[in-house]
């Protein structure tokens, strides 16, 4: 698993298609049905993590795209 796109495809194994419309919304979304996943020991400790850390990952990334735009106007 390397990419946010990997992420939705395990997500989506467990019937869960996340689509809000607002990407930082989606990745927020993302992670918490992660842990609930992952609280019900249904992904093992390194899938959660790896998986985890890519979304934190897209997150900044995301967050970094949103001020970037602000500063420029």
């Amino acid at each position: 698993m390397r990419t946010l796109y990997d992420v939705q495809q395990l997500l989506k194994k467990f019937g869960i298609i996340v689509y809000i419309g607002d990407r930082l919304a989606d990745l927020e979304l993302m992670e918490l049905e992660l842990r609930q996943l992952y609280q019900a020991r249904v992904l093992e400790n390194r899938e959660y993590e790896t998986a985890l850390l890519i979304i934190r990952q897209e997150k900044r990334l995301e967050k970094e795209k949103k001020i970037e735009g602000e500063r420029n106007g």
